[in-house]
């Protein structure tokens, strides 16, 4: 095995007590080996004095590296914590891989940005933004102009410290804007992004667009031709539609057929009658190729499920070191009626590979190589063994 991953999950109230015993537990998934980098969530009354969760942390692990931040849950060893107070952490011994932490900061009003490193050579990146602090979008058109050809997925952040300012872990500082992130070179990343919606209909074409609004669909004003296809559709599918409008955008055109996972999924945020145009959560052009996506429990169990399998097969079959998974906060119970679901899902598919991660604000992985911010979504970053 090229690394080790262990990851353990506290319930404790005690923010100092909480750290060592999950930091401590976790350390034993590295049979003795230091911890190349930790990776820290909490929860709860720990976001009331959040540097000494940290401090906990390094008296047990003294890692090399470390980021985290604050999140309303977290989850870990197949459980889901969306309420309370607990912490979960994640630690990894790279042996010939390398890793670098950084905290970017918004640098202006232009969407410039400082702190992010470079990132060509890497072979991926976790960032975890504040989405109050810190403007995401800005984040990933910076990694696009870099033409950095590697995975990056993280969340924005979903808890804020009892002052009411960020929750940001690096090292052993509490970071109040911005976005803390990890840089990994030699270690092989796989990542996977699971939208939680299936397509329905057929496939259409934008005739007419501009920015973010789609005036017509198939040479039909996009209106008028949505509601015929909806209206061919089934009772159930149409049920499926009536709780959330959304439209899935083919990325990489040029297959003969789309798949699921071929769409990058967005809702439609605005609707005109008279002109008949919709607009959309992502700029469209001219001759893209859309389709009508809903998303329910069903659709989103599934997808994430064949999603992971494709992936593990990708490796071999074989269970991945461990990974990170950064879970919208729309889903869990109030999605999927039942406790644990992605946590469970992905420790079965994943047999039990060491996994931690947060409920996010927005979640950030790629679709068909391109970096996207999503919602409702699973994004899962898989560490090779």
């Amino acid at each position: 095995m090229s690394i080790r991953i262990g990851v353990a999950l506290s319930h404790s109230n005690d923010a100092r007590s909480a750290a060592i015993e999950a930091s401590q537990e976790a350390a034993g998934g590295l049979a003795g080996e230091r911890a190349d980098v930790a990776v820290v969530f909490a929860c709860g009354t720990h976001l009331a004095a959040p540097e000494t969760l940290l401090e906990g942390v390094h008296e047990a692990l003294r890692p090399a590296a470390l980021i985290g931040c604050g999140a309303s849950g977290v989850l870990g060893c197949g459980e889901e914590v969306e309420s309370g107070t607990a912490v979960a952490v994640w630690v990894a011994a790279l042996r010939d891989g390398a890793v670098r932490s950084f905290h970017a900061t918004a640098s202006g009003g232009d969407g410039e940005i400082a702190g992010l490193p470079a990132l060509t050579g890497a072979s991926g990146a976790i960032v975890l933004p504040d989405p109050y602090t810190f403007d995401t979008r800005s984040l990933l058109e910076a990694v696009r102009a870099q033409e950095a050809r590697m995975p990056l997925l993280g969340g924005q952040t979903s808890g804020r410290t009892f002052e009411g300012s960020a929750a940001l872990f690096r090292d052993e500082l509490v970071l109040e804007e911005g976005a803390v992130g990890l840089v990994f070179e030699g270690v092989a990343i796989a990542p996977y992004v699971s939208q939680g919606a299936a397509p329905l209909g057929p496939e259409l074409t934008i005739t007419r667009a501009e920015g973010r609004v789609v005036a017509e669909l198939a040479g039909r004003p996009a209106l008028v031709k949505l509601r015929e296809v909806f209206d061919e559709l089934d009772e159930r599918d149409q049920r499926r539609i009536r709780s959330g409008l959304l439209i899935g955008l083919v990325i990489d055109a040029g297959k003969p057929e789309y798949e699921q996972g071929d769409f990058l999924v967005r809702g439609v945020v605005g609707a005109d009658s008279d002109s008949g145009s919709i607009a959309l959560g992502e700029e469209v052009h001219e001759g893209q190729i859309v389709r009508l996506h809903a998303r329910d429990a069903r659709s989103a169990d599934r997808d994430l499920e064949e999603g992971l399998q494709a992936r593990r097969a990708a490796l071999g079959g074989r269970a991945p070191a461990g990974a990170l998974c950064f879970s919208c906060t729309g889903r869990g119970r109030a999605m999927f009626d039942v406790a644990d679901h992605d946590a469970a899902l992905i420790a079965r598919v994943l047999t039990d590979a060491p996994t931690a991660g947060f409920f996010a604000a927005g979640e950030i992985g790629p679709v068909r190589g391109e970096c996207f911010q999503h919602t409702f979504s699973a994004s899962v970053a898989l560490f090779a063994a």
